[in-house]
């Protein structure tokens, strides 16, 4: 009887083991899963901040803000504060006649990429 009670906790302890085994190689995948959808949806947060801040400055400038600025390519600097919830970039404001261009460009190659509003003054 204490013989075949050990058989039945040995195999017990067997088949636990086997299924904490299954459980740990089926969790694997699902969780590279989750961190490379964390990563799209960061990229994804970040494209629209930057669209967002981008369309916004547009508006400003076109409101009459770009004529403080001289034509040509030149550094422009984002004013929201949410501006710091993007990666490292940088925001650059071209000035042809009546042809505005601002683009968002982050330091490295990212998924969301560049951001850029074009739009003739009146």
């Amino acid at each position: 009887m204490v013989i075949k009670l050990q058989r039945e906790k040995g195999a017990l302890t067997t088949e636990l083991m086997v299924a904490m085994a299954i459980i740990t190689i089926a969790m694997f995948p699902i969780s590279s899963s989750f961190i490379q959808e964390q990563k799209v949806l960061r990229s994804s947060y970040q494209r629209a901040v930057a669209m967002e801040l981008i369309d916004g400055e547009m508006e400003i400038l076109l409101a009459g803000e770009w004529h403080s600025f001289a034509d040509g390519t030149q550094p422009y600097m984002l004013h929201a504060d949410t501006s710091t919830n993007l990666p490292p970039g940088k925001t650059t404001l071209t000035i042809t006649g009546k042809h505005l261009r601002l683009d968002w460009m982050p330091a490295t190659k990212r998924p969301g990429g560049e951001v850029v509003r074009e739009a003739d003054v009146k």
